[in-house]
């Protein structure tokens, strides 16, 4: 006698999409999150032993409080001699006026601390970015705060750097792949042959520069960034500054031009010879397409660590060029503070740059995994 079963009906199939995608998300979202916080906590670690060794190096030992010191007293006798007042005391009472007003002029300053503390003190204050006010140095509008002194020159330094950097990475990228093309061309020769002049900073050129189109041809202004009086209108200013932008950008370019295409034009030619590339041939894939979607793309990673590093020193490298073009930026203000032994507005240059340095580290990791899909964050 057989019994029969009755037909149980199987519980519904969930997706294994389903069942781990959830966890996979999490398990993703966690390795990123980690790797993001162990990332930011070694940048930040470097910035501040780096902010630490430059405050040191800007007292130079000691040497510059004793500078300071030196000014102070110069300062105030400087005034005390036009006092009629002071005139009259007998010496002793001079003497200790003197040094009254010197010992208040020192604690003003904080000088009456040991440079150990202070320098605490000048750490503390430059990671919460507050960079107090300038000994000497003034903004603009007159005020001795060093946030607005840096913020008064941050903007035509971004300008310059921003206009020549964008010309530089595209056409470098583009003059690349047009040379790896016709490998061993004459203009192929050519480059390499302009390659080792790219070892000469911008600087170099811009003497140059200044030389041919300004006292020479005439053509355009010697340095700065506006004429004076600078023009009413809006367009006419633009297209001034733009004038006056020319040539601190070529500059900039020049110096950095070949070595970049030579470089670039080499990672084109390797990856040009992969057997993927050679497949794309073979099912007749334009060389448009290979060179954009097979070559450049395998190689942005590289690209982009090239040029990060490349922006990273411009951003060190443009104190003299802004200095020989008296552009009124950032690194013509590093020097200026250099000069007068400004402390407060060197250090907090220095913050600048350490900061812009950690930023680019820190993005250059996202930028890899969103240009290659096999590059995975935290891995």
């Amino acid at each position: 006698m057989s019994v029969t079963t009755p037909d149980l009906e199987a519980p519904p199939s969930v997706p294994q999409e389903q069942t781990t995608s959830p966890k996979r998300k999490t398990s993703t979202f966690a390795r990123v999150a980690k790797y993001t916080l162990l990332k930011m906590v070694s940048i930040f670690l470097s910035v501040i032993i780096a902010v630490y060794l430059t405050i040191l190096i800007a007292n130079m030992g000691g040497y510059v409080d004793q500078i300071v010191r030196g000014q102070i007293r110069e300062f105030i006798g400087q005034q005390l001699r036009a006092d009629q007042n002071y005139q009259q005391m007998d010496p002793a009472a001079k003497n200790e006026f003197f040094l009254a007003q010197v010992e208040r002029a020192e604690k003003r300053y904080g000088l009456d601390k040991p440079f150990a503390v202070r320098s605490l003190t000048f750490l503390w204050n430059a990671i919460r970015m507050d960079f107090g006010t300038a000994q000497l140095m003034a903004s603009d509008t007159g005020s001795r705060q060093v946030k607005l002194i840096i913020l008064d020159r941050l903007g035509p330094t971004l300008l310059l750097v921003g206009a020549s950097n964008l010309l530089l990475f595209f056409g470098s990228i583009a003059l690349a792949l047009m040379l790896s093309r016709s490998y061993g061309n004459f203009w192929d020769k050519l480059i390499i042959g302009f390659s080792p002049t790219s070892s000469a900073p911008s600087w170099f050129y811009g003497l140059f520069l200044i030389l041919l189109f300004a006292a020479v041809l005439r053509w355009l202004p010697f340095g700065g960034m506006i004429d004076s009086p600078p023009p009413r209108d809006q367009l006419g200013y633009i297209l001034n500054v733009g004038k006056h932008l020319i040539l601190p950008t070529l500059a900039i370019i020049l110096s950095n031009l070949f070595i970049s295409i030579y470089n670039w034009r080499t990672f084109f030619l390797i990856y040009s010879s992969e057997d993927y590339v050679e497949m794309a041939k073979a099912k007749g894939l334009s060389d448009r397409d290979i060179q954009y979607r097979y070559i450049l793309r395998p190689t942005l990673p590289t690209i982009i660590t090239s040029f990060a590093l490349l922006v990273i020193g411009l951003w060190t490298g443009l104190i003299l060029t802004e200095g020989v073009f008296q552009w009124p930026g950032l690194g013509r203000t590093f020097i200026t503070a250099i000069g007068l032994y400004d402390t407060p507005v060197i250090v907090a240059l220095t913050i600048i740059y350490a900061y812009l340095l950690a930023i680019t580290v820190f993005v250059l990791d996202f930028v890899y995994a969103l240009v290659d899909p096999r590059v995975k964050i935290g891995s």
